[in-house]
């Protein structure tokens, strides 16, 4: 795989949607020094810059409190696209269809399921033992007896495999069940999201450009694993970072350095030295 300096129309970006964990952030999960600097060099040359994420909007939005007016986002893996402050795009999940997921994943010995509302997120009680890795994304979680009657907006399911066995449980149970119903991803081996079918980074990405008049194939995408794989083949520049995972080299067409190597950083400045 080639790397980025070999992309020749890299100063015709307008557009870059970035994931955050291994990707933007690194392995603390901390946002890389000289990031703001850079947000303010893309913000002056007209250029957006967007967080593409599993994580929902609070947590985003959290992590850019400063600027968050000025940018988008693209959180729940697409169910909702944010531009300067407003959501331009919203896509529920059926009541019933999210009840029918939750019952599943309660009988899974393996599964923490995890409803998320947009500002808020509904877990059992008995898994409070879990907080700590459940509140790295989300800030407001209502802990319940039951999901049973829970009648609340919803644009993403999550579920937490805390012994890293998602891919399994993906491939062997979750994505042969729900796959022709909703659309099934793996975030990570500690994940797997449940959004509406045609939704995913894709077409969040897609919906922002549209909403902005921007070109998809002036748009970039960075990521990666599994759920960056739809907005990296969307787009017409995509990259991975150095760390990602070998089967992602399959779905972009550059490469950068290591999300703990600042590769998101040296993208940008690569971006702004060609414009």
């Amino acid at each position: 795989m080639q790397t980025y300096e070999s992309d020749a129309n890299i100063g015709n970006i307008k557009l870059i949607a970035v994931d955050m964990d291994k990707t933007l952030l690194t392995d603390e999960r901390v946002l890389p020094q000289g990031l703001d600097e850079r947000l303010d060099k893309l913000a002056e040359a007209g250029i957006v810059f967007c967080p593409a994420s599993g994580r929902p909007a609070p947590k985003l939005e959290e992590m850019f409190e400063d600027i968050k007016s000025r940018i988008a986002f693209c959180p729940d893996n697409g169910a909702c696209v944010i531009y300067r402050g407003n959501y331009i795009y919203k896509s529920n999940i059926d009541v019933a269809l999210y009840h029918k997921v939750l019952a599943h994943a309660v009988e899974d010995p393996r599964a923490v399921p995890v409803l998320c509302c947009y500002d808020d997120a509904y877990v059992l009680a008995h898994d409070h033992k879990y907080h700590d890795e459940i509140s790295i994304y989300y800030s407001a979680i209502n802990y319940i007896d039951t999901f049973e009657g829970l009648d609340v907006e919803s644009n993403k399911i999550s579920i937490f495999f805390p012994a890293y066995d998602a891919e399994p449980a993906f491939r062997e149970t979750y994505n042969p069940t729900f796959s022709d119903k909703l659309y099934v991803t793996n975030a990570g081996r500690e994940w797997i999201d449940f959004m509406n079918l045609g939704v995913d980074k894709g077409a969040g990405v897609a919906h922002l450009c549209e909403h902005l008049g921007i070109d998809i194939a002036d748009a970039a995408a960075v990521g990666d694993t599994y759920n960056d794989i739809p907005m990296l083949e969307r787009v017409g520049h995509s990259f991975i970072v150095d760390n990602a995972e070998e089967h992602m080299n399959a779905h972009a067409k550059w490469r950068i350095p290591s999300n703990n190597d600042g590769g998101v950083l040296t993208l940008v400045d690569a971006i702004l030295a060609a414009r």
